[in-house]
């Protein structure tokens, strides 16, 4: 996933630092000058709590400066004097702002949680001053009406046709009293949000379930080890499970005990839905809200406004491609139902297969069709050989290295940044950071965001990015490395995805650099990414077991590859089901809401099986609920899987480490940027139109002619 941008204590690095720099009288706020750091890379040592605020107040005032200077000068509106400090408009606010969004989703505890209050309707109010200003719009326009007349070059040309889009999508064309009814419900929408965030990361930190050693077999030792620290760490015998996915997923996938499966899976798919923490009223007002700014803005409904933004155009388009993988895997998906029902009536078992049996028996059809068990596989993918593996095949195919800087300054001890180097010269071309693991203050997920875009920046220099991924995968235990899962290896590579094209980009300016392209684009190169986890070659290289260096065998390397395609109507139909509840939200007139009723309802018409439940219900989908990001969007997953699969099948045909290939994947994928048409890069790189055909192909649903 990509995002748009303290409990724990002794293990964050800022603690004990800004303790001692809080009792100076001489401290300096970090944020209101550039970092003197090794490129640029925040001062975290230095960053108290108390900071953020005096720093977003500051940053509103040098960007009102600033966008004041724009706005009279009197010459004619062109690109040096419009558009371009519209890319840098208020440093200081640039650099709070990252970090605030950083420790907002890895590191709220509850001191830095209390600022959001006040913090994101500061924030909402400095978007509020650049995006409906109807005098620097009046301006932006003017460039955008004479475009073809400045002089401009093709990427400076599309840089102000984006500024131009984009100032009309927030709204910057509308009618006074519409401008004031939008910034109402942006403020309305923006506390909502934070009112969900909070109350999922409490309830999901709130459930746990605490079992004796008579419920736990059937686990593996790692997951064992994990809940028995869990217990200790809360004063109790025993076992303690979570809704972590590192604890909940290997109960749902390995405990022989039914009523256990049962109650870790009604406990997430019930994540706050009830009690304290009930996210149902906040997406009651929020499908309400966004029904109306539809409406402000001049849509029918709010799926069709967010669509008309990206590659899909309409929600209809979205749609008749979610159905059409849809159906395919709904049929997969009986499939596999059939063959775990008969496993259970072989075992003399009196029960039909439910939702929580689903990762149980699938993991017993695989083993019993593929003679493939997880466990057989995992002490090969200790954390530290998969990030072997993730930066090997990176070198082999961009050129770049990863060099671990030990002294960089770090948001907390766990995290591990690195300078990415040109493999050849040394050059550097970005900052990379890890932060892998689960705690109380991290949101659940995984996900990409950057501290500094490339591009060009106010004082003329051409900066490097600063990326980072975030995740939450199974933790060390005792003298047990951090062992991944097969889903958490994809997982890090899919996320390293995102990272190479934010890292790698070569867009001259910052709108256009990285991974700020159309939403329906975004996760190709993440999604791309997974591909080479487990190609053969690579794994011969990362692969090694934990305790004796082995390299994997090829016998499990063959029963990898013969299982890739295991279990796809479960994951498609899961994920596309989500994407079509999304759009369905997005059609909502905001009236009479029933959350859970409604859920029931799409479900029905599009067919949901029994068997599965969408991906993520709503009052813990954050996807569409934390924030607009993904909203009306989720189904771009699927969209960019098109995209994925049919430039995977040129990595197959060619070799799937075949420089050429890889040559022009960097230059028209990841180096690109939004420096041209989406469409028009990939068939640079790939010779043709998507073909919407090798999605089904890589699913398993139709075979691959010959």
């Amino acid at each position: 996933m990509k995002t748009f941008a303290l409990s724990l204590a002794a293990a964050i690095t800022i603690g004990g630092a800004a303790s001692s720099v809080a009792k100076t009288t001489g401290h300096e706020n970090p944020f209101l000058k550039p970092y003197t750091t090794q490129f640029e890379i925040p001062p975290y040592s230095e960053i108290l709590t108390s900071d953020f605020i005096p720093a977003i107040k500051a940053g509103i005032k040098e960007q009102d400066q600033n966008l004041n200077a724009i706005i009279k000068n009197r010459a004619v509106p062109d690109f040096d004097n419009t558009i371009l400090p519209l890319e840098d408009l208020s440093p200081i606010l640039e650099r709070v702002a990252s970090v605030y969004w950083t420790f907002d989703n890895a590191l709220s505890t509850p001191e830095f949680a209390a600022l959001a209050d006040e913090a994101v309707p500061l924030l909402n109010q400095a978007a509020n001053n650049v995006n409906l200003n109807d005098l620097l719009f009046e301006k932006i326009k003017y460039v955008y009406d004479h475009r073809d007349e400045q002089g401009l070059d093709p990427v400076q040309k599309r840089l102000v046709e984006k500024y131009y889009r984009q100032f009309a999508e927030q709204g910057a064309a509308l009618p006074a009293d519409k401008k004031k009814e939008l910034i109402r419900i942006n403020d309305e929408l923006s506390k909502l949000f934070i009112k969900y965030n909070k109350n999922l990361l409490a309830a999901t930190n709130d459930f746990f379930i605490n079992v004796g050693e008579d419920a736990v077999a059937g686990l593996p030792a790692s997951s064992l080890g994990v809940a028995k620290e869990e217990a200790q760490s809360r004063g109790l015998d025993g076992y303690v499970f979570t809704l972590h996915a590192p604890s909940r997923l290997p109960v749902l996938q390995y405990a022989d005990n039914r009523d256990l499966r049962k109650a870790i899976y009604e406990g997430y798919i019930n994540l706050a839905s009830s009690g304290d923490y009930n996210n149902i009223p906040v997406i009651e007002k929020i499908i309400a809200l966004r029904a109306e700014k539809a409406k402000v803005m001049g849509f029918d409904n709010f799926a069709q406004m967010m669509t008309s933004r990206v590659m899909a155009k309409t929600p209809e388009a979205a749609e008749e491609l979610l159905m059409q993988v849809f159906t395919p895997a709904v049929e997969r998906a009986h499939e596999e139902v059939a063959d775990m029902q008969a496993l259970v009536d072989a075992e003399g078992g009196d029960f039909k297969i439910a939702p929580w049996d689903y990762y149980y028996y699938a993991e017993k059809v695989k083993k019993q069709k593929y003679d493939l068990d997880e466990s057989q596989v995992r002490p090969y993918f200790s954390v530290e050989n998969v990030l072997k593996g993730l930066f090997g095949a990176a070198e082999k195919l961009y050129g770049i290295k990863m060099v671990e800087l030990p002294d960089a300054p770090k948001y907390m001890n766990e995290v591990t940044v690195y300078d990415v180097q040109d493999a050849k010269t040394g050059e550097h071309i970005s900052v990379f950071m890890t932060d892998f693991f689960p705690r109380e203050s991290k949101r659940q997920g995984a996900w990409m965001e950057q501290m500094q875009s490339a591009g060009l920046y106010r004082d003329g220099s051409y900066k490097r990015p600063i990326v980072y991924n975030v995740g939450n995968f199974t933790r060390p235990s005792g003298d047990t490395p951090a062992l991944l899962t097969l889903d958490e290896v994809e997982t890090t590579f899919h996320e390293f995805g995102h990272a190479l094209q934010g890292m790698l980009t070569k867009a001259p300016y910052k709108g256009l650099a990285g991974t700020n392209v159309d939403r329906d684009y975004v996760e190709m190169s993440s999604q791309m990414n997974e591909h080479f986890a487990f190609t053969p070659e690579l794994l011969k290289e990362y692969a090694r077991h934990y305790k004796t260096g082995e390299v994997i065998p090829d016998s499990l390397i063959k029963k990898l590859d013969d299982a890739s395609k295991f279990n796809q109507g479960f994951v498609t139909t899961e994920l596309a089901g989500a994407a079509l509840l999304d759009l369905a939200w997005g059609h909502h007139d905001g009236k009479n809401v029933d959350v859970l009723a409604f859920e029931k309802q799409v479900a029905d018409k599009i067919g949901m099986p029994a068997e599965i439940t969408f991906r993520y219900r709503s009052p813990y989908f954050k996807h569409i609920f934390g924030d607009d990001g993904y909203a009306s969007g989720y189904y771009t997953y699927l969209w960019s899987q098109v995209l994925e699969a049919d430039a995977w099948e040129l990595f197959e045909e060619k070799g799937v480490f075949n420089p050429e290939t890889a040559a022009s994947y960097k230059k028209n994928i990841l180096e690109s940027g939004d420096t041209e048409d989406a469409l028009i890069l990939f068939e640079n790189f790939r010779g043709h139109k998507p073909d919407p055909h090798a999605l089904l192909r890589l699913r398993g649903f139709e075979k691959a002619e010959k």
